[in-house]
């Protein structure tokens, strides 16, 4: 994969600074995404796996977290001057755009969180998977990372291919009562959402 890293590289600028990226891409079953390479890979380097939010990243829209916990993500990697994306084309939560509007518009009906709305209609609460992801960290030659996440489903998809990992919380503000919604039902189901009064870091 290294190989095709360095068959895809350019300069990229982000907020006044250069910085080298080196992309592929990866596929498993009918998941896709790619992978971007920021600067000089290393052991222990900053890693964030991270799904499409079309909503939140190209629309601008303040109903989820996901806008911020990228751009906090990214913000990292710059002031190290390394890292790796990996994005992963798992819209809604692995269901798709239009499973997503419609999962928004049964919580507007019924007052349930996007997570219970999304079995109200059928669905499962999230259908992602991450063992692509991690396998390319492998596939790359990593064997300790520093993960920017706050959902324990990734960390064990990190762990289940032998990689070490350190956890690096995102701790982001909600910008509007959705958005602080959200976070409390992503808690809920897992997920853990850092606070000013409790921090939480932990290590596989």
């Amino acid at each position: 994969m290294w190989t095709n890293l360095n068959h895809a590289s350019h300069w990229c600028t982000r907020d006044g600074r250069e910085l080298r990226v080196r992309v592929t891409d990866i596929r498993a079953d009918q998941d896709s995404g790619h992978v971007l390479a920021f600067g000089s890979i290393s052991d222990g380097c900053l890693v964030r796996i991270h799904s499409r939010c079309l909503y939140g990243e190209s629309l601008g829209f303040q109903d989820c977290d996901c806008k911020p916990q990228l751009d906090r993500s990214l913000d990292l990697i710059q002031a190290e001057g390394s890292g790796i994306l990996v994005y992963l084309e798992q819209e809604g939560r692995g269901h798709g755009l239009l499973a997503k509007a419609r999962g928004y518009g049964e919580s507007e009906r019924t007052g349930l969180d996007t997570f219970a709305s999304f079995l109200s209609l059928g669905y499962s609460a999230d259908d992602r998977q991450y063992n692509h992801a991690a396998q390319a960290l492998v596939d790359l030659g990593l064997t300790a990372v520093q993960l920017l996440t706050n959902n324990p489903h990734k960390l064990s998809a990190v762990a289940k291919v032998g990689i070490r990992a350190t956890v690096v919380p995102l701790r982001t503000h909600p910008r509007t009562a959705r958005e602080r919604e959200y976070q409390e039902a992503k808690r809920m189901y897992g997920h853990w959402i850092p606070t000013d009064r409790a921090p939480w870091a932990m290590d596989f």
